[in-house]
């Protein structure tokens, strides 16, 4: 069989932060608008009154401290809360390709390879910028790729099932070198005027140069030795955001047209799928928890992903195991645990065990273990 390796990987963020203070102030404005526009019915008892959020609050309930977004004036106006994008023509390279041949030319360089040298390009994200044409297709032009592409979206978990596909590809020879990209800008679907989400999310973009062994060139190399993936149909976790929409004579501003959740819900029934789901993967390879490394995690929630390796290796999991990058960047769906693996694998050393592994809407989980070369 190919040997498959991970060769490169870059990140885009964009220079503008929000910090919680920031937010917090923004958000306890729109909440005292809101309620003072809606006195009348709050009083008689026909609304439910806003209630103001707080620093203390978000890096309780989450552990994020800021977040990296395309735009912070619109997000940040009480009177808006969404970010200003400006539109732009069908001739000009579109923002979420934009940032994604930033990702993917920074793990390029790391790989030591060209646009040229890449045979299939898979573009996931949480939501897509437009149905078509295909955002991947988009990319692999700009870069000068050859072969194919496509997009795909499994949520927060997109990177890892694309890893899968790309890894799968290179085994088939139907590619041999494949660039996994993931644009996540999430500022677009997060609903800020929500006091129980609207700290979660930030933008971001990764990529991956997924490709054969025999053909990389890079200083650092991880050999891949295993991908499974597992889905389980929940509601916990929705954005019912979509072309259909026109057809349904909704309110584009709808609150079900952007992400909402079930936090508790979700908590209870995803950690332990999570655990139980790297534990069995592990246990394919005859790998015990314990010798593994470093996870690196889906970035969504600190207390989530402390219970998870709490789970799996018995003790309180240390920083240097699951590093957490949420702190900076926030939860940026499917870009979060490739953020981790780009930013916490360069200490370790040849023969190191490492395991990506995502989580979340679906349900999905994709876990990819690693061994460094």
């Amino acid at each position: 069989m190919t040997s498959v390796v991970i060769s490169g990987t870059g990140l885009y963020h964009p220079s503008q932060i929000i910090t919680n203070a920031e937010l917090v102030e923004s958000f306890n404005r729109y909440v005292e608008l809101y309620n003072a526009r809606h006195a009348d019915e709050i009083a008689a008892g026909t609304r439910e009154a806003l209630q103001p959020s707080s620093v203390e609050f978000i890096e309780k309930a989450s552990g994020i401290q800021r977040r990296y977004v395309m735009d912070k004036s619109g997000v940040l106006d009480p009177e808006r809360m969404v970010p200003r994008l400006a539109p732009r023509r069908d001739d000009e390279l579109s923002l979420m390709a934009e940032i994604g041949v930033a990702a993917a030319r920074a793990a390029l360089a790391q790989a030591g390879k060209e646009g040229k040298d890449v045979d299939a390009v898979l573009c996931g994200a949480s939501n897509m910028q437009r149905a078509y044409p295909a955002i991947a297709v988009e990319i692999q032009q700009a870069l000068g790729a050859g072969g194919y592409g496509f997009d795909m979206n499994v949520a927060c978990s997109t990177a890892t099932f694309a890893l899968e596909q790309a890894v799968n590809a290179v085994r088939a020879g139907s590619a041999r070198c494949v660039l996994v990209v993931n644009p996540e800008i999430t500022s677009g679907h997060q609903e800020w005027r929500d006091r129980d989400c609207h700290f979660i999310f930030g933008d971001a973009c990764t990529a991956i140069i997924v490709e054969r062994a025999d053909t990389a060139t890079a200083a650092e190399q991880w050999d891949v030795l295993g991908t499974k993936l597992a889905t389980q149909f929940s509601n916990n976790i929705r954005n019912n955001f979509g072309f259909l929409n026109r057809c349904e004579d909704t309110p584009a501003d709808a609150r079900d047209k952007t992400f909402r959740q079930e936090g508790r819900k979700v908590f209870k029934e995803v950690v332990p799928m999570a655990a139980a789901h790297i534990e069995n993967h592990l246990s394919t390879l005859k790998i015990e928890p314990t010798q593994v490394r470093r996870y690196w995690l889906h970035q969504a929630n600190q207390a989530m992903n402390q219970f998870v390796i709490r789970k799996l290796i018995g003790a309180d999991p240390a920083s240097d195991v699951a590093p957490l990058i949420l702190d900076e960047f926030a939860n940026t769906s499917s870009a979060g645990s490739i953020i981790a693996f780009h930013a916490h694998r360069a200490d370790l050393s040849t023969g190191d065990l490492g395991m990506i592994c995502s989580f979340g809407a679906g349900y999905s989980i994709g876990s990819v273990i690693l061994r460094k070369r």
